[in-house]
């Protein structure tokens, strides 16, 4: 089963409308981008239960079908976000300061302090505490950030018919005063993969599910979100492609045309049909656009079938499109 890509959007400065949303649109072209589409998304405020809720729906999910589901927003330290203590609370893990977090952590305190010309104190109360941004729940693989060095990280779970990896990492020394502040876990099953178990095969083999966190900043999730299509399942970017190709119909309704879409679906697999109405189009008017998508080749034989179908109506036809 190929799994399908979906999008948490973490928040309550979107559901506010004080920032619009910028990660959709962007997800979509990155996935595009790669012969890939986004099947699903959906908005979640600073709601701590709401967020873990979201989260263990999508792990079931994710582990049941393999989907690939990318989170933005709530991954720092203050007191507004939970998303790193939602993830763990929702795989049932607890959480811990991740090594090689911590090492970028501090790689990114020294050299703030060196582009201000002040001395490097890590164990200085604010720096300490910038540690929290690296408290993951155990067994998560951290995701690079080019921007600033801080990292996300993912949460790999395991298929629903396999077996659980073993506990991640324990927490590195020093951490138990960051665990303290953290959420208390729920029930300890394993299901995030330790990253040390699975070893190069964690960068080799795709279709694995899982949840990807990153910031809400769009200028580190994006290229965060680029490495991990590119390193973890380079494997199914569609190099052939995909495509859509439609018509504009005028003078219909959909429920004329709905018998002629359900026979094209029929007869052509891996081809949707989609349709589009508008009522006040400036150039148009009042029309629908009736198309395919799909795989280059099925479109490419379910196309002319539609075209062949809508013929039948004597219908006036517009503009055909190619997307």
């Amino acid at each position: 089963m190929t799994p399908q890509f979906g999008l948490i959007i973490i928040g309550d400065e979107i559901l506010s409308g004080k920032r619009s949303d910028k990660h959709l649109p962007k997800v979509i072209e990155l996935l595009a981008a790669r012969g890939l589409s986004l099947a699903y998304a959906e908005y979640v405020g600073d709601d701590p239960e709401r967020i873990t809720a979201t989260l263990a729906r999508a792990f079931a999910t994710s582990r049941a079908t393999g989907d690939v589901v990318f989170c933005t927003g709530g991954i720092g330290a203050t007191p507004d976000d939970h998303t790193r203590q939602c993830a763990a609370r929702a795989l049932g893990v607890e959480l811990a300061l991740h090594p090689q977090a911590k090492q970028l952590i501090e790689e990114r305190i020294r050299d703030t302090a060196k582009e201000q010309g002040a001395a490097y104190e890590p164990d200085r109360h604010d720096n300490l505490h910038r540690l929290n941004m690296g408290v993951f729940p155990l067994g998560a693989e951290i995701i690079p950030n080019p921007y600033n060095k801080i990292p996300g990280f993912s949460c790999f779970v395991e298929p629903q018919d396999g077996g659980l990896s073993p506990a991640g990492p324990t927490a590195s020394a020093g951490s138990a005063e960051l665990e303290a502040q953290a959420s208390q876990p729920g029930p300890k099953d394993p299901l995030c993969r330790n990253a040390s178990s699975v070893g190069s095969e964690s960068h080799a083999v795709g279709k694995r599910g899982g949840i990807h966190f990153f910031p809400g900043f769009p200028v580190m999730a994006w290229p965060m979100l680029e490495w991990v299509l590119d390193h973890h399942f380079a494997d199914l970017h569609q190099t052939s492609g995909a495509v859509e190709k439609s018509v504009i119909v005028m003078g219909s309704m959909e429920a004329t045309l709905t018998p002629l879409m359900l026979a094209i679906e029929a007869d052509h697999a891996g081809v949707k049909v989609f349709s589009l109405p508008s009522v006040d189009h400036p150039q148009y008017g009042r029309h629908i656009e009736l198309g395919v998508k799909g795989p280059v080749e099925a479109v490419n034989r379910a196309y002319p079938a539609l075209l062949a179908g809508l013929h039948q109506f004597n219908l006036q036809l517009g503009p055909e499109l190619v997307r």
